[in-house]
């Protein structure tokens, strides 16, 4: 009956879900390891708060502050959320061509989940904007095959619009990956075969002593 257990318990661990959330707008870079349900944040690193000491008391004119607020209902309500801006595209596409470079080893074994391109062109030449706005179609058109080639991907929103009123191009980007550990696993293991299967021909040629290569005629 243990080996049974044991048999359900790895194959559940085999199809948890492993993955990433990585998003970039105005406040820069947020990336996330997703692990099953438990969302961790990598990027950047929390900042904790300092805990009050237990033995402070508060100033009488603090409790009226406090009991105005309880009064008006100030503590209950909720900031409105900003609708979030784009970041600079000049700090974006290093970000693309990084992140492309280390998932190419994944090829067609992660599943992007979402993939949002939101991409603000700025100009207050209509001409010059409307060129602009062609090539980012064009760079679009270029970025989404390799993409795929990746990639298997479920949902995609790709859009670009124009700002007459902007200073400069923005940016909104998120991309939602996931992969099972028993895949990764595997990946991971194929990975560690070649590394050794390569490591021990490398061995062999130094103890076999070097090899003289044909002369060319």
């Amino acid at each position: 009956m243990g080996w049974l257990i044991t048999l359900g318990v790895l194959g559940l661990l085999a199809v948890l879900p492993l993955g990433a959330s990585v998003i970039y707008d105005e406040d820069g870079v947020l990336a996330r390891l997703v692990v099953g349900p438990l969302k961790i944040t990598l990027y950047p690193r929390p900042v904790k708060e300092k805990k009050p000491g237990k033995n402070k008391k508060k100033s009488k004119s603090e409790k009226q502050t406090d009991q105005k607020k309880e009064a008006s209902g100030e503590e209950h309500q909720e900031a409105p959320k900003q609708k979030k801006s784009g970041g600079p595209i000049t700090d974006f596409l290093p970000l693309v061509k990084v992140l492309l470079q280390f998932l190419d080893g994944f090829r067609r074994k992660l599943r992007v989940n979402v993939l949002e391109l939101k991409l603000i062109m700025a100009g207050d030449d209509p001409c010059d904007l409307a060129v602009n706005y062609g090539r980012a179609w064009a760079a679009v058109g270029n970025l989404m095959p390799q993409l795929e080639r990746i990639f298997v991907i479920k949902k995609r929103n790709i859009e670009v619009e124009c700002d007459f009123t902007a200073d400069r191009t923005l940016v909104l980007a998120r991309l939602d990956l996931t992969i099972t550990l028993g895949r990764l696993l595997g990946l991971l293991f194929v990975l560690l075969y070649r590394a050794a299967v390569r490591l021990i021909k490398i061995v062999m040629k130094r103890k076999g002593g070097a090899v003289n290569e044909p002369k060319s005629s």
